[in-house]
């Protein structure tokens, strides 16, 4: 019986929606990240509730948090670390940066520049970091959760494209509704000698091996060989897509087959139908997706074009 994943997800929406209000969509996303060992970049303007979503999954999975605060003058090392110099010792000691934790915040990740940005893409898909020419392993369950701005607001960078492709989804919190909105202002208007945050210790931990039997249960999930034809059937036109200058990647295929198996347990399914495929493709897809610069003048955007796709290749029976 397939339940675990769908457990899982019932746990996280239970738990961060007693602090997060309106975020149900991305916190399935995030979901399907934790079951496929994938990261996630969660964009939005600011003041909407990433930072806090991430901090509070990592309360709830229970893990080793840290955090890096994107800023133009970040360095790598401030994220890898470094050898310093022990006097006592006479010897050079390697001091880790916080990238050495269960779950990593990279907040507003594109505020830093592009080298301090890809001092992430080992870490990233090796999950191990490399420092003046000794390899350092990471933790096993290490997850990146990175947020970013809106790439129009003031002092922003474009992640780089090979950087993008390892995010397994990207998920997008806009401004609540107004019923949500109220709730937060219940919440959180609150005196000033309280807590910022009164509720997280309320957020119950995950119980143990509750994500190993979620990862688990995917061995169970079919995937037809007439759905991996669809899943490529669906790369290949994002490649050949005359507005696309840069489509699906290989890491970006078996993204999309995962997500859909997850997207599937969590249903419930034992088989993955192309309804599934469809529902995880935008999250999956469209941060993968370069437009060329006439669609980018037309503003014709990647969601659009990701959409375009979908209705245009033909689904198996």
């Amino acid at each position: 019986m397939i339940d675990k994943a769908h457990a899982l997800e019932a746990h996280l929406q239970e738990e961060l929606g007693k602090v997060l209000f309106g975020v149900r969509g991305s916190i399935h996303e995030i979901c399907i990240a934790l079951i496929g060992r994938g990261h996630i970049l969660l964009e939005g303007p600011p003041g909407v509730g990433k930072t806090l979503l991430s901090k509070s999954l990592a309360h709830v999975l229970g893990g080793n948090f840290r955090r890096i605060q994107g800023t133009a003058d970040l360095m790598p090392a401030d994220i890898t670390g470094l050898h310093v110099y022990n006097a006592q010792t006479s010897a050079f000691e390697f001091q880790p940066g916080p990238v050495f934790a269960d779950v990593l915040l990279v907040d507003e990740i594109n505020r830093a520049g592009p080298k301090t940005q890809s001092a992430l893409l080992e870490a990233m898909e090796e999950r191990h970091v490399t420092v003046d020419r000794e390899t350092f392993g990471l933790a096993d369950e290490f997850l990146v959760v990175a947020t970013q701005n809106p790439y129009e607001f003031e002092g922003t960078y474009p992640l780089p494209e090979s950087q993008l492709d390892r995010f397994m989804l990207k998920a997008s919190i806009s401004y609540p509704e107004k019923t949500h909105e109220a709730e937060v202002v219940e919440t959180y208007n609150l005196p000033a000698e309280r807590a910022l945050h009164p509720v997280d210790d309320t957020m119950h931990p995950l119980v143990p091996d509750a994500l190993a039997a979620a990862r688990a249960e995917l061995a169970d999930v079919h995937l037809a060989p007439e759905l991996v034809d669809y899943v490529l059937a669906v790369a290949t036109a994002t490649r050949e897509h005359g507005q696309v200058s840069l489509g699906l990647s290989s890491r970006g295929v078996v993204a999309l087959a995962r997500c859909a198996r997850i997207e599937a347990a969590i249903a419930g399914a034992d088989y993955v139908v192309p309804d599934h495929v469809k529902r995880v493709a935008p999250g999956v897809v469209t941060h993968r997706l370069v437009t060329t610069p006439d669609a980018a003048l037309e503003g014709i955007t990647a969601g659009s074009l990701v959409a375009d796709i979908l209705s245009a290749v033909p689904v198996p029976r």
